[in-house]
């Protein structure tokens, strides 16, 4: 049969023609649930502060996809036994790995829905695709939740050195132009192997571990952690605060999205679980809904609410200011006095309340590497596998491996910390 007709190409900047094999892969790429993937960007409100990071959720599917192509192959060349089945059902799962995602990525996960997770949402997706697809994704799901006897399959799928955020470092690397995060991908999926049920990785490819977890850490620096990106989050999140906070004094706000009408006016819970209800109104909801409200919003008579969407139609973000050690309850609140006069000077509510709009404190946090938990294995010809922070020639990264806290300060432009 001619090729032609066995698979479908996609051209992409990042790894070139990506082949997709018609059927049932093809057919859930298709499926109106993974289009909405095209509609949320990766990197969420790091487009804001990077031009080019206008990438999907769909885009990273396409190439995790493809990033599993080539393991799977490699690992076949490696007398690793994966049947068919198998195989289509490793495509599957990391196809929809992240169809759960909502609006703006990871921005809004603890918004919309309380006790959530985008986790949940994708099983629950995966179950409705499997009921409609008559069983064929019993394997993916079995992979995804990782039930599948053969454990190497989902640690392909979820682990510290997983398709996904191979994917994702180089993909978003090289969206944001932040080269630091390029990662020799070709060179860690050549050298991955299966010992003992588990994927470990060939001594010959320790360097490019290295520079994996050097990578990670720096996109968290660099890109995921942004100062402006986590005051940008701040804004939206702001944002939805005080919507809730009106709607629940009986203010009579337009809402234009009725997928986030749902979430917004019922407020539910993934506690129980995701309902039919709640998935069927989820999988209508994209960045537009959010884009398209916030210009809405930003007419309304609430003076803060407008505000505050003016601030995020024009860019006219917060300053984040990271602080030494977390800060004391004085200094808490004297920076809310001082955002109370700044408020008052522009003829906007100026209460407490109001100033917590504009005024957060956190930590942010990164981890490049849980090896304490579950680390990554390197084959060692004599001694088995080890864990990569016990193999030799990597001591020097131990210190890369341990969590970076920052306390921080998202606040007006006008306000000095230091004054």
């Amino acid at each position: 049969m001619d090729k032609s007709t066995q698979y479908k190409l996609f051209n992409d900047p990042v790894h070139g023609f990506i082949t997709v094999p018609k059927g049932i892969v093809l057919n859930l790429i298709d499926h109106a649930y993974m289009q909405r993937l095209r509609r949320i960007r990766q990197l969420g409100m790091g487009y804001l502060v990077f031009p080019g990071a206008e990438h999907s959720r769909f885009a990273h599917a396409i190439g995790s996809l493809e990033l599993m192509q080539r393991v799977l192959n490699n690992l076949r060349e490696k007398d690793t036994t994966i049947s068919p089945r198998e195989y289509e059902g490793a495509l599957i799962a990391i196809i929809l790995h992240d169809i759960g995602h909502g609006p703006l990525s990871h921005t809004l996960e603890n918004t919309l829905i309380k006790d959530f997770s985008h986790e949940l949402m994708t099983r629950a997706i995966m179950e409705r695709l499997n009921k409609e697809f008559e069983g064929k994704l019993d394997t993916a799901l079995e992979i995804f939740t990782n039930q599948h006897p053969k454990a190497f399959l989902h640690q392909l799928i979820s682990s510290q050195l997983d398709i996904d955020r191979l994917d994702y470092l180089k993909r978003d690397s090289f969206y944001t132009g932040v080269y630091e995060g390029s990662v020799g991908i070709d060179r860690i999926l050549k050298t991955m192997r299966v010992h003992n049920g588990h994927v470990v990785i060939e001594k010959k490819g320790i360097y490019a571990i290295e520079n994996y977890i050097l990578a990670r850490r720096l996109m968290y620096m660099q890109v995921y952690l942004h100062k402006t990106v986590i005051s940008a989050d701040h804004l939206l999140n702001s944002i939805f605060k005080r919507v809730r906070i009106l709607l629940d004094s009986g203010y009579d706000l337009f809402l234009p999205s009725p997928s986030l009408r749902y979430f917004l006016t019922e407020q539910p819970s993934a506690r129980q679980g995701i309902s039919s209800e709640m998935l069927d109104y989820y999988v209508h909801l994209d960045d537009n809904d959010v884009f398209l409200s916030i210009k809405y919003w930003k007419h309304e008579e609430d003076p803060i609410l407008s505000d505050l969407c003016e601030r995020f139609l024009n860019r006219t973000l917060g300053r984040t200011s990271f602080l030494k050690t977390d800060p004391s309850d004085g200094f808490k609140d004297e920076m809310t006095r001082k955002t109370m006069q700044a408020l008052k000077a522009r003829n906007l509510p100026h209460d407490r309340n109001a100033a917590s709009y504009y005024l957060h404190f956190d930590r942010s946090y990164s981890e490049a590497y849980q090896y304490e938990e579950e680390g990554i294995w390197i084959l060692e010809s004599d001694a088995g596998a080890v864990e990569f922070s016990k193999a030799a020639d990597t001591k020097n990264v131990i210190a890369l491996t341990e969590p970076v806290v920052k306390p921080f300060c998202v606040h007006l432009k006008s306000i000095d910390l230091h004054d």
